[in-house]
């Protein structure tokens, strides 16, 4: 362990002063010919090319940017970071675009896209089990890669809905989760080495481990200046959380811990060196049709029992309720009739054959339910019965997002996340609330998590009022013990979910964190407060 984060300027060594000489009154085009004609870096003022790169997946309007940058390598990263820091220019970081909270909505100056940095190449390390990635790569490809390498004996398990179009620095930024239940499922546990960019363009590699915060602070150097870092001493639920940056009331926290799922606002991370699992020779994937919801929260609590309280057990356990039959591709091979809600079940095998483990599976839905009828048990693992589902899930999201888009409305995907204990409570309450209104909306996601999505479907002149639904499904999920985002992260869009949360001391924390090592609050600005 290391008492001080001594970060190079090995990037821009050679370049220091000659970025140094630039000044805050550079207009745009000069910085942009500036990055072009001497580092060779792809610079847009087009703003026909640079509109695109303005909106993610929230749908959040008015995004705005003056200059679009696409660097292809580490060190043009740190030159632009630098630059934009000397000029005092805001800097948005944009991945995948998949965002739901608005992290890559930029609010002026520059757009840095990674959708170049492809360097170094994905190298899988089967002895140590880990995979070295750069983040301007898809997730998706990464985990193939990882597959390929080890002939399908490793594997990467963070899986989340759009790992084809999410990046892997995108992935890291919010914390992504994927469907296994607990801290497994999310990408914070994996994540072994960074490498990170300050705005002052300096880099570091940081290893899990290293770098642990003393009496809360993390002490910054770089050359001969040195920073003191406070951390964040907020208190977060013992639950799946991606509510702000990671903090603690009690202990001392990694520096790995705090950058992953901070949305970008310290620094930019580069390439990251992952650790992997080993992948199970099989799995038993079933889809069960039960008759409704309070049906399914039992059974999640029978399992819950029966496990006694690991849910490792499964490395999935997805609902499929309210409405989903409206978006949904092939319901007519999962369901038998519209009130029936589903459930999607991963079971790992490594020693047991998959007949062996279905009839075990059957006697525990038996246990759960005398009368359970084995009939409405979907047995996945056959491929076309596998690509059914799969087609069928993945267009739930796709669908009703496309709707909305359609109708103008925004973007309302709820993330709130409760205790186990308050859970049905929760959904309760917030069907009565939703109807009472008359908004179309569906539910779904991981129930292993206690962690259900209501989608909203609004029209352009139902947006103020969805809003105020929305800040009713977060104040109570508050009340409750739990938090607004256990997987989507803050972004702009949920800005003052974070001050309700965690009250405004936490946003002051937040802040006192970002301007030790970015004093003019020019990274990612507008995350997270």
């Amino acid at each position: 362990m290391q008492d001080i984060l001594k970060f190079s300027n090995k990037y821009i060594n050679a370049h220091q002063n000659k970025i140094d000489a630039l000044s805050p009154t550079f207009n745009i085009v000069d910085i942009s010919s500036f990055l072009s004609d001497n580092y060779n870096i792809d610079t847009q003022l087009d703003q026909d090319i640079i509109k695109p790169f303005t909106r993610d997946w929230s749908n959040i309007p008015g995004g705005q940017a003056d200059l679009l940058v696409r660097p292809k390598t580490n060190q043009q990263c740190a030159i632009i970071l630098r630059t934009c820091q000397v000029c005092k220019i805001p800097l948005t970081i944009s991945a995948g675009q998949t965002n739901l909270t608005g992290s890559a909505t930029p609010k002026g100056g520059v757009i840095l896209s990674t959708s170049q940095l492809k360097n170094p190449d994905i190298l899988v390390d089967i002895n140590n089990k880990s995979v070295l990635a750069p983040v301007g790569v898809p997730l998706e490809i990464m985990r193939e890669e990882v597959l390929r390498c080890s002939n399908n004996t490793l594997y990467y398990p963070v899986d989340p809905t759009s790992r084809h179009d999410a990046y892997v620095g995108g992935t890291l930024s919010c914390n992504a989760s994927g469907f296994i239940p607990g801290e497994k499922g999310a990408t914070r546990y994996w994540v072994k080495e960074i490498e990170l960019i300050l705005i002052n363009g300096y880099s570091l590699t940081i290893k899990r481990g290293d770098y642990i915060s003393n009496n809360g602070v993390f002490t910054i150097q770089c050359d001969d200046k040195t920073t003191a870092m406070p951390i964040p001493k907020y208190k977060r639920p013992k639950i799946k959380n991606a509510s702000g940056p990671f903090s603690s009331m009690d202990s001392e926290i990694d520096f790995i811990d705090l950058i992953i799922g901070s949305e970008g606002i310290f620094g930019m991370i580069t390439q990251c060196v992952f650790g992997l699992d080993i992948k199970p020779p099989n799995h038993l994937e079933l889809f069960l049709r039960l008759e409704d919801e309070n049906k399914a929260i039992a059974l999640h609590q029978f399992l819950y029992t029966e496990f006694h309280g690991d849910m490792s057990e499964v490395t999935a356990l997805e609902y499929f309720g309210y409405n989903c039959q409206t978006y949904m591709k092939n319901k007519e091979f999962l369901f038998n009739n519209e009130q029936e809600v589903g459930l999607y079940i991963q079971i790992p095998i490594y020693n047991d054959d998959i007949e062996l483990k279905t009839n075990e599976w059957a006697e525990l839905l038996s246990k759960f339910d005398d009368n359970f009828n084995l009939e409405n048990i979907i047995v996945l693992n056959d491929p076309i019965n596998w690509k059914k589902f799969f087609e069928a899930r993945h267009s739930i999201p796709d669908n009703a997002l496309t709707k909305t888009r359609q109708l103008g409305g925004i973007s309302i995907i709820t993330d709130t996340i409760v205790p186990m204990e308050n859970f049905k409570e929760y959904l309760d309450k917030i069907h009565i609330k939703i109807r009472k209104h008359n908004i179309e909306y569906l539910l779904f996601g991981h129930l292993g998590d206690c962690h259900l999505h209501f989608h909203l479907i609004l029209d352009i002149q139902q947006n103020n009022l969805c809003l105020k639904i929305y800040d009713y499904m977060v104040d109570l999920s508050a009340e409750l013990g739990g938090v607004y985002s256990a997987e989507h992260g803050t972004g702009k869009r949920k800005r003052n979910d974070f001050k309700k949360c965690y009250g405004i001391e936490a946003v002051e924390m937040v802040k006192q964190s970002k301007l030790a090592i970015d004093a003019d609050l020019l990274l990612n600005r507008g995350n997270v407060f």
